[in-house]
């Protein structure tokens, strides 16, 4: 899956969390200064790992993470590594300031022409909201074009934290970026995630935030007890439209999920394979099987009136429901009025959009935000997914996937993705579970895969992703 290892349950926070999440720990007996000099070693340990004894240069700003940087660099200096620090400017906080009066190294102006094989970026944290100078964005490209590796402390300088924007063009790209105290949206968020390569946090003692956004962590996924049948293991049952090809994709997912018995309605059963059961009578006998555990619409459905009719025989079902594609195009208030089952829509960027103008919403703010004014206004649970795939309940809880692999950009990887997600909630998974579940595995599948992959091949690893959260 990520190039990353996240702890479990780790949290998200926004900068006006994380701040009162450090003062809590101040009131509690700490420091300022006792955090820097926690968080500045922890990130040292990497960066020791990282230059292996190679020149190490920081560059420091004029505030706490510019702190952080002065810890970082007196504690490479102590196990006799070779660092020097470049300062933008002069510390002005007060931990800043005692941080360089320990530093017991070299400091250089922001003019000095430092050459080295890792820079350590500390010039800006998580608490900037405007562009960086024109003088800060040309010392930091100019050092990151002389320094073979290069490290962000935090976040990269020029990120906004909260939503991932990049306030300058031009930034760097990063071999590592190292979260201090908690993750941050921005490591999670196009366009900042791009350049942060991998992800590692250095805990500062922050404990867990009511309500804070979490992390998508692999799930436990127990094997079928000893007496079970295929229709206790879940029946999954998928409404195609005018392109089966797309609901056979999702199909052929989903049994390798965790549904015990997969029924597609097609009305064009060439080429299905013989393991999958195949439907051509009327949809709504289909669906009033009160055996039907969840039903997956959209893929190839189609936008004319027949699919709407399709689309609404399927949410009337009372059991989850998984709307893709083209469902979420006929997706209204009124088409969700009376239903008291649960609802998964999985949108890419423009069916959110078309889904934020069904329910009136303005579709501003940060994508964590806008996924969970979605779920509220709409009561689904909403898997905002593409290369930053957040999942919002309409209960207020968000999780952020971790990044995935790039080749899921592929035509028919969203097929599979909602394939997944419908076979675990026909499994009896509760619909936010099965979301994240679904993502995960989705994911872990794509790593799988490797390079170049079709869809089809994806779907084929998804048994083999699931066997390991056995």
């Amino acid at each position: 899956m990520p190039d990353s290892e996240f702890p479990r349950l780790s949290q998200i926070l926004t900068v006006a969390q994380m701040r009162e999440a450090e003062q809590a720990l101040i009131d509690a007996g700490s420091s300022v200064d006792a955090l820097m000099q926690i968080a500045g070693h922890g990130a040292a340990d990497w960066v020791w790992r990282m230059s292996a004894h190679r020149k190490v240069t920081v560059l420091c700003g004029p505030g706490n993470n510019g702190g952080d940087g002065y810890v970082i660099a007196e504690a490479i200096r102590e196990r006799g590594g070779h660092v020097e620090v470049v300062a933008a400017t002069e510390p002005k906080t007060g931990a800043a300031k005692n941080a360089r009066a320990l530093f017991g190294g070299e400091v250089l102006g922001p003019e000095a022409e430092a050459h080295g094989d890792v820079l350590v970026d500390c010039l800006f944290g998580s608490g900037l909201t405007r562009p960086l100078s024109d003088e800060h964005l040309a010392l930091l490209t100019r050092l990151a074009a002389h320094h073979r590796h290069r490290i962000a402390v935090d976040l990269p300088s020029g990120v906004q934290s909260d939503s991932g924007m990049l306030l300058n063009r031009g930034l760097p790209q990063y071999d590592l970026t190292v979260a201090l105290g908690a993750w941050k949206f921005a490591h999670f968020l196009m366009p900042a995630t791009a350049l942060m390569g991998t992800l590692r946090l250095v805990p500062i003692g922050v404990t867990p935030l009511e309500g804070a956004a979490q992390v998508l962590d692999a799930p436990h996924i127990a094997a079928p007890a000893a007496d079970a049948h295929k229709y206790r293991r879940g029946l999954l049952a998928v409404v195609g439209g005018r392109m089966p090809g797309a609901a056979l994709l999702a199909s052929v997912a989903a049994q390798g999920a965790g549904a015990g018995y997969v029924k597609l309605f097609t009305e064009s059963p060439t080429g299905v394979p013989t393991d999958i059961v195949v439907e051509t009578g009327e949809l709504s006998a289909v669906l009033t099987d009160d055996r039907n555990s969840a039903v997956l619409a959209g893929p190839g459905l189609g936008r004319d009136g027949e699919a709407r009719e399709r689309l609404a025989v399927a949410l009337a079902d009372p059991v989850a429901v998984v709307a893709d594609a083209d469902a979420l195009v006929l997706l209204s208030p009124r088409a969700l009025a009376g239903r008291t089952a649960p609802t998964i829509a999985t949108p890419h960027e423009g069916e959110l959009i078309a889904l934020e103008r069904s329910f009136e919403l303005d579709g501003t703010g940060t994508r964590p935000e806008r996924a969970l004014a979605l779920a509220k206004a709409s009561g689904m649970v909403i898997v905002a997914k593409g290369p930053d795939t957040v999942i919002a309940a309409p209960d207020g809880r968000i999780v952020c996937a971790p990044r995935a692999s790039s080749w899921l950009s592929t035509a028919g990887t969203g097929d599979v993705l909602a394939g997944v997600i419908a076979s675990r909630a026909a499994a009896g998974v509760p619909a936010f579970e099965a979301a994240g579940e679904g993502v995960w595995l989705h994911g872990e599948a794509a790593r799988l895969c490797g390079a170049a992959f079709t869809a089809r091949e994806l779907a084929a690893k998804v048994p083999e992703a699931l066997a390991v959260c056995l």
